[in-house]
C-alpha cells in the first residue's frame, strides 16, 4: 500500500507543457495506483471489491481535509474505469493497472476529452451545471466511461445542485461522476443521497515518517528520522502539505536536513527546551519557566507556538497516563517518549487537565496581544502558580485537619512568588535517567493544618441586623443566597441565634432549611429559623426600588431638573445617583440642598444644535 510511484512512466510530468525542467516533489510523487495511496486502506478496499464484483456507482464524493488526496483518487478512480491496454487485453473497468494504458497519461495530466474537471469554486452557477446537463447525453469520444470530476463541490450553488439532480440520481450509462470537497456539511443531503461516500482519514504521523524516507531515499537526500517527524507533525496528516514541506526543508538545508534546520525553518522549539519548560512549571519554579521562555524566543521560536508545543506535550502526557503504548510513536522524539512516561507516572490527571485548560484559554490570549511575549510570560505564571496549589482531594485533607482530624502531609497553597533559586513545590523532579519521581517535598512554609492548631478557636461570628446577614452572603460570594435574602423573604424579627421571616409566594421550598444550614455553617453555631404567619416587612429589593421610586419624584420636583427637562424636550431621568452625603443625611433624616457631586443622569435628548 505504501509503495512510491516510479516517476519513470512520467504520470506526474507536465506532459502536457514540455516542461522536463524540475517538479516539485507532491508532484513527482503523486499516486498513480490504488496501491500508491498510503493511509485509505478502507477506501481502496471498498472499491475494490465494487470493481471485482461489477457494482460500480453512478457517483462518488471524497471528502477529507487539505492534501489527503481527494483530487488525485478521483484521477485514479477515472483511469481505472477508463483502464484499456493496446492489444485489447483489457476490456472492462480494473483496479489492477500495472503498466500506462491507453489513456492513463492524458488522464493523469487532465487533458483527455472524456474525463472532465472543473473547480466548481468558479464554475457553479446553474449555467455550468446546465451545461454537464447537455454535454452528459453525448457518448465519450474515445474512452470508456465519460467521467466529471467536480473539485470543491460545496460551492456550487443551490440552484445548481437543484439542476443536477435528476441527472446525477439517473445518468446515461456510459457517464459517472466523481465529486471532492473539504466541506460535505455544505453539501445537500440530496446530493449526498445520490453518491457513494468516502471520508479521506487523515495520514498517521509514523505512516508519513516512513513515506518522507523512503522519497529522500530516492532523490539522495540525507535526513535525520527526527527531522522527518518534526515535517510530518507539522503537516497534520496532509501528504501534499508534508511533501511541500520537505521540498522548503532541502532547499533550507542545502544539504543534510537536521532537526534544527527543520525548527528554524517552521519557528518550533526545541522539543527538549520544551519538555523542560514543561518541568519548570510543573514545579512552579517561575524563574526557570521564564528564562526558558525568554531563551527559545530569543533564539527565534514564535511564543504562540512555544504554548502549542506546551499544549501538545500536556496532552501526550494525559494520553500517556491512560494508554502507555501511545510513547511508541515513532512520530515522537525520544526525550518526549523517555520523559512522558516519568512525568505520566507522576503528576495527577487534575493537573494535567489544568495545565492543558490554562494553555488552551491562554493561546487566544497570546495571538490577540499586541506583544505576544509578554501575554506568553504572563501564562506561564498562572500555570506555575496553580501547579503549586493543592488539588480538591488535598484540599479537603486540610481541611480535615483543620477540624481535628488525623494529621496528614498535605501541601499548602502557594501564597507568594518565589524567591531565588526553585519555589516551594509539591513535586520534586529527578532528570536523567527513565524514571523520574514525582513526590512531596518538604517546603519552608508552615503547614496550614499545623497553623490552625496552633491559633487559638476564632470567636462564634455574631449578627445584629438582617442586613447584616445580606452582607455576610455577599461576603462568602453566595449569590443565589443574597439573592434570595433580597426577594423573596420578609423581614419579622431578627435577633442574634433566630430569624422569624415571612416568605413570598414565589419563594423555593427549600429556602428555610438553607438559610439555617447557611446560618450554622457561617457563624459557628446553630441558628432558629422560622416562618411567621404575621405579614413581616417589605422584601429588601422592594424596599430598595420604593426609595428609588421616591428619589425620582424628589429629583423632578427640582426646578433646576424641570427647567432642563422643559429646555430638552424628550429628555428622560434615567438614573439618580446618591453622593456620600446624601447618604448621611439619609441616614440621619436630615434634609439640605443636594451637593455638588450629587447627580442626575439624563437620557438622549432630541437631535438639536441649540446651546444650553
Amino acid at each position: 500500500m505504501n509503495d512510491i510511484p516510479d516517476p519513470a512512466p512520467g504520470l506526474g510530468l507536465d506532459t502536457a507543457s514540455g516542461d522536463t525542467g524540475y517538479r516539485v516533489l507532491a508532484r513527482k510523487y503523486r499516486p498513480s495506483t490504488f496501491a500508491d495511496l498510503i493511509g485509505q486502506e478502507a477506501m481502496v478496499r471498498t472499491i475494490s471489491n465494487a470493481f471485482e464484483a461489477g457494482r460500480i456507482p453512478q457517483a462518488w464524493i471524497l471528502t477529507g481535509v487539505r492534501g489527503v488526496g481527494k483530487t488525485t483518487t478521483a484521477r485514479i478512480l477515472a483511469r481505472a474505469l477508463n483502464y484499456e491496454l493496446p492489444d485489447g487485453s483489457v476490456t472492462g473497468p480494473t483496479i489492477h493497472m500495472p503498466a500506462l494504458g491507453v489513456h492513463c497519461r492524458a488522464i493523469m495530466d487532465s487533458r483527455h476529452v472524456d474525463v472532465i474537471e472543473m473547480d466548481a469554486a468558479s464554475h457553479n452557477g446553474v449555467d455550468d451545471i446546465r451545461q454537464i446537463n447537455e454535454a452528459v447525453r453525448y457518448a465519450p469520444v474515445s474512452a470508456r466511461y465519460k467521467v466529471y470530476i467536480l473539485d470543491e463541490v460545496h460551492m456550487v450553488t443551490t440552484q445548481g445542485f437543484n439542476a443536477l439532480l435528476k441527472t446525477l440520481e439517473e445518468p446515461p450509462p456510459h457517464a459517472k461522476f466523481i465529486f471532492a470537497t473539504t466541506e460535505i456539511r455544505k453539501v445537500p443531503v440530496t446530493v449526498l443521497s445520490r453518491c457513494q461516500r468516502f471520508d479521506l482519514r487523515r495520514v498517521d504521523a509514523d505512516a508519513l515518517v516512513g513515506h518522507l524516507e523512503r522519497i529522500a531515499t530516492q532523490e539522495g537526500i540525507a535526513a535525520e528520522t527526527e527531522a522527518l517527524a518534526l515535517i510530518a507533525r507539522a503537516a497534520e496528516g496532509s501528504v501534499r502539505d508534508s511533501l511541500s514541506l520537505l521540498d522548503q526543508a532541502i532547499a533550507h538545508a542545502a544539504g543534510r536536513i537536521t532537526a534544527e534546520d527543520v525548527r528554524r525553518m517552521l519557528g518550533l522549539a526545541d522539543r527538549g527546551r520544551v519538555v523542560d519548560l514543561f518541568e519548570a512549571l510543573m514545579k512552579g519554579d517561575i524563574a526557570a519557566a521564564l528564562t526558558e521562555l525568554r531563551a527559545q524566543y530569543d533564539a527565534g521560536a514564535d511564543p504562540a507556538v512555544v504554548l502549542t508545543d506546551l499544549a501538545e506535550f500536556t496532552h501526550l502526557v494525559t494520553r500517556v497516563k491512560i494508554v502507555p503504548a501511545v510513547a511508541e510513536d515513532r512520530s515522537l522524539a525520544e526525550v518526549e517518549r523517555t520523559r512522558a512516561r516519568a512525568f505520566a507516572a507522576g503528576l495527577s490527571m487534575r493537573i494535567l487537565s489544568r495545565a492543558w485548560q490554562m494553555l488552551f484559554k491562554g493561546l487566544g490570549d497570546v495571538q490577540a496581544a499586541p506583544k505576544p511575549i509578554a501575554a506568553a510570560e504572563m501564562v506561564l505564571v498562572r500555570i506555575a502558580y496553580a501547579a503549586d496549589l493543592p488539588t480538591p482531594d488535598e484540599a479537603l485533607r486540610v481541611l480535615a485537619d483543620m477540624n481535628g482530624a488525623d494529621s496528614r502531609s498535605a501541601p499548602a497553597p502557594h501564597n507568594g512568588a518565589p524567591a531565588g533559586g526553585p519555589a516551594a513545590s509539591r513535586f520534586e523532579t529527578v532528570r536523567g535517567g527513565a524514571r523520574t519521581a514525582l513526590q512531596p517535598v518538604a517546603t519552608n512554609s508552615v503547614p496550614v493544618a499545623r497553623t490552625a492548631e496552633a491559633q487559638p478557636s476564632a470567636p462564634a461570628l455574631v449578627l445584629g441586623r438582617f442586613e447584616d446577614l445580606v452582607a455576610l452572603a455577599e461576603e462568602r460570594r453566595d449569590l443565589p443566597m443574597r439573592t434570595a435574602l433580597e426577594r423573596d423573604l420578609r423581614l419579622v424579627r431578627f435577633e442574634d441565634g433566630r430569624l422569624e421571616i415571612a416568605l413570598e409566594p414565589a419563594a423555593p421550598r427549600t429556602l428555610v432549611n438553607d438559610i439555617s444550614r447557611k446560618l450554622g455553617e457561617w457563624t459557628g453555631r446553630p441558628w432558629m429559623v422560622v416562618v411567621s404567619s404575621e405579614p413581616g416587612q417589605p422584601t429588601l429589593r422592594a424596599q430598595a426600588e420604593a426609595l428609588q421610586a421616591e428619589r425620582e419624584l424628589g429629583v423632578q420636583a427640582d426646578p433646576l431638573v424641570r427647567k432642563v427637562l422643559a429646555r430638552f424636550p424628550g429628555a428622560q431621568i434615567v438614573a439618580v445617583r446618591i453622593g456620600e452625603a446624601d447618604a448621611l443625611t439619609a441616614d440621619t433624616g436630615a434634609v439640605d440642598e443636594p451637593p455638588p457631586d450629587d447627580s442626575t443622569t439624563f437620557g438622549e435628548p432630541d437631535d438639536r444644535d441649540d446651546d444650553y
